[in-house]
């Protein structure tokens, strides 16, 4: 069976008297009714029209243990791709055939997930965050200091709202983190003043978009039903607005979304050059960084885990081997 990707159908094979909506728009009402990312969406969407195009544009339902191995397979021998993003398209095609078609088979528990390489973490030292730190300026300054003070994920840094942020407690409650989970971070001292002026700029900048009709913010799930005045109020505005509007691709509402996470990413990127940091450091690293340093200062393990939002104690551990005295701790015979 031939067809297009964006013209297939699903439908129990019976002819319908109304047309049945395509698949790859099945992909994404399913995505939405589980209440993942705009991000997740588009990835599934296209991973699932890739998996329909390699296989010379067979129905999924004609397929099965065969091509999803044989496409894992092209990826990693043809186009080389990570382990990380092999992972990725078998969870879209897991997703695909349990979520979508509703097919649940024996096979697609024993196809064998790529191992991801271990690797050591790139840490910064103290003096080297200081000088990356120091070629920044403006909001993406704050953002920086911000993974580096607190140990968060970028985009949890990018998607933090108004009322996520407690001054008075000095801590950010990091909501929907990695694995859909809540944790509180310490809001740096250093960083509450130049916080606050953040915040009270996107106070002045909110009062403007609502006076000409575009005061409204993306709400997670079902909170704009359940609350349809919470869009615009100030506590959802993002702390990291983005400096115009946009069209939400679901709702097709004119709205102001949260910064792009690539300006950081370009701003620290060129930082690191210009400071002469030759380590390939990026956003992530500063939270490496966060995490390692509070271990040179003493701070539990634990503590560490909870800060850092990791499930497994394991994860935080990986930590352990940059603690100013060389690889392990160990001291080198060439020293005593």
């Amino acid at each position: 069976m031939s067809y297009h990707p964006e013209d297939a159908v699903i439908s129990a094979g019976q002819v319908q008297q109304t047309r049945a909506p395509r698949l790859l728009d099945q992909v994404s009402e399913r995505c939405r009714v589980k209440h993942y990312s705009i991000r997740t969406e588009r990835v599934y969407r296209d991973w699932a029209r890739r998996f329909i195009l390699a296989n010379g544009k067979r129905h999924p339902r004609d397929m099965g243990a065969v091509e999803v191995e044989a496409f894992l397979s092209r990826l990693a021998t043809d186009d080389d791709v990570a382990a990380s993003t092999q992972n990725q398209a078998l969870s879209a095609l897991l997703f695909l055939y349990r979520e979508v078609l509703g097919i649940d088979l024996p096979w697609m528990e024993s196809v064998v997930r790529a191992k991801r390489p271990q690797r050591v973490p790139v840490v910064l030292s103290r003096s080297e965050v200081t000088r990356l730190l120091a070629m920044l300026d403006g909001q993406v300054w704050l953002m920086g200091a911000l993974l580096y003070g607190t140990g968060m994920r970028l985009m949890e840094c990018i998607r933090l709202r108004v009322q996520d942020v407690d001054f008075d407690r000095r801590e950010i409650c990091v909501r929907n983190g990695k694995g859909a989970k809540d944790r509180r971070v310490p809001l740096p001292q250093r960083l509450r003043e130049r916080l606050q002026e953040q915040v009270e700029r996107v106070r002045i900048q909110h009062a403007q978009d609502l006076a000409i009709g575009a005061g409204a913010v993306y709400l997670p799930h079902a909170l704009q039903r359940k609350y349809p005045n919470a869009a615009t109020e100030f506590a959802w505005q993002y702390v990291f607005p983005s400096p115009r509007h946009s069209r939400d691709p679901r709702s097709k509402q004119v709205r102001r979304h949260h910064v792009d996470e690539s300006v950081l990413q370009r701003a620290v990127k060129n930082a690191r050059t210009t400071a002469g940091i030759d380590k390939p450091a990026t956003c992530h690293t500063l939270r490496h960084s966060f995490a390692t340093h509070l271990l040179e200062s003493g701070q539990d393990i634990r503590t560490v885990q909870e800060l850092m939002g990791h499930k497994d104690v394991a994860t935080t551990q990986i930590y352990t081997h940059v603690l100013g005295r060389g690889a392990n701790g160990v001291l080198s015979p060439l020293d005593h």
